[in-house]
């Protein structure tokens, strides 16, 4: 039974919160969690299959249940098929969060130990005690970007819950080194930075003069951050949205000796401190086997140590543990992770085995999630539907055009 039920506008609001093992498949392991879900259905839809949606992050909780009916987003479509799941994943929203506190409570080494069992896997496996909670012998998933990663853990361990799955921006690569994505992600930076210099010529002056500002610790973030010269360039992180290009025009476009600019600035940086996991956590999403040892910052090209005007995009450096407030905390932990030989996620195999139904959106600009890479775990599931576009940048799902047309593909291919 849910805890509460609740009304927003044509909206029912079921919440529901379960206990589970902090650590799956050991049962020695005393330690547990909450991990919450709220339920959502339209009227009239109370009784439709659940589409369960997998946040993107890592370390992101589900969002609120807010619904305009004059303005269609995903949910609104999705609504239209199913009741929809909003899973808050373990460590975030009101699933046992992680935040500051837990330093108060355990040394770095306890937290270290207790964040390696926040991955996909666990995810999945939460996931899993939630649709038997729900009572559903099967349900389909919506994964955008980090939810994408954990549907294909998904797939590997559990394909049998599994009705279509809709995947956005999500199709990890399978089996390769994080150094591998990460250096083909500077390569999507590269290209999308010259692309924005070509319309704005008059910005790469503009970005040359606030990395001299940096340099010179002249740029301070109403936290306290004295902006590093790594930190300013990591503004580029908007050209992964549909339009964030207009929020970094505006940037470069500002008297920087304003306030304006620096609480602008403080809100466009891809790493803050509100959810912590997304910087701690952030490079073990994409060890797939492997140990990280702050990959982004090892692959960096010669040609961005040398041209400090050239974006980098969610490429996570170790410095910042030292420059930024919110993250010296965490600094202890943060490196431990860097280090973690973390177990495999995916198994190509069984993923071709399943032979998932559904469809998927690959972008072909994207800067977080190559679309190289994308392909070639697409090609492992020959029945998920492939649009591979570039009407979209990696942030598309939020414009409400891309699930329907998902659910059309999956839906047409059924028909044929």
């Amino acid at each position: 039974m849910p805890s509460t039920v609740r009304r927003l506008q044509d909206l029912t609001i079921e919440d529901h919160l379960i206990e589970v093992p902090l650590v799956w498949g050991d049962a020695s392991d005393a330690r547990t969690i909450d991990v919450h879900a709220a339920v959502v259905s339209r009227e009239g839809g109370e009784d439709l299959p659940f589409l369960t949606f997998l946040q993107g992050g890592p370390g992101n909780e589900a969002p609120t249940p807010f619904h305009q009916p004059t303005a269609p987003g995903w949910l609104d479509a999705a609504l239209a098929h199913y009741r929809v799941v909003l899973l808050d994943q373990r460590g975030t929203g009101k699933s046992t969060p992680v935040s500051d506190s837990i330093l108060d409570r355990m040394p770095a080494v306890e937290v270290a130990e207790y964040l390696t069992h926040l991955r996909a896997d666990s995810i999945v496996r939460d996931a899993e005690a939630m649709r038997e909670h729900l009572g559903a012998e099967t349900w389909s998933t919506l994964g955008q970007s980090f939810g994408g990663f954990t549907t294909l853990a998904y797939l590997t361990t559990d394909a049998a819950s599994l009705d279509d799955v809709y995947i956005t921006g999500g199709l990890s690569a399978v089996g390769r080194h994080p150094d591998d994505v990460y250096a083909l992600c500077y390569d999507k930076m590269r290209v999308m930075t010259e692309r924005y210099y070509r319309r704005f010529p008059e910005h790469r002056d503009a970005m040359r003069r606030l990395v001299d500002l940096a340099d010179a610790g002249r740029i301070v973030l109403p936290s306290g951050e004295v902006v590093s010269r790594s930190r300013m360039r990591s503004v580029g992180s908007l050209l992964g949205g549909d339009n964030g290009w207009q929020t970094l025009w505006s940037i470069l476009d500002a008297d920087p000796s304003t306030n304006a600019f620096r609480y602008d600035l403080a809100g466009a940086m891809p790493f803050g401190g509100r959810n912590p996991l997304y910087y701690v956590f952030h490079e073990s999403s994409y060890a797939d086997g492997f140990a990280t040892n702050w990959s982004a910052e090892r692959t960096e090209p010669d040609d961005f140590r040398e041209d400090v005007t050239l974006f980098t995009g969610e490429h996570v450096r170790r410095e910042w543990s030292e420059t930024v407030p919110a993250f010296q905390p965490w600094a202890e932990v943060t490196d431990l992770l860097a280090v973690q030989d973390w177990p495999s996620l995916y198994s190509a195999d069984r993923i071709r085995e399943a032979d998932p139904t559904g469809a998927a959106a690959v972008y072909v600009n994207d800067v977080y999630v190559p679309l190289e890479f994308s392909l070639e775990t697409a090609a492992l599931m020959p029945g998920v539907q492939t649009w591979v576009t570039s009407e979209h940048e990696h942030s598309g799902l939020r414009t409400g055009d891309v699930l329907p047309r998902l659910i059309d593909l999956a839906q047409h291919r059924r028909v044929r």
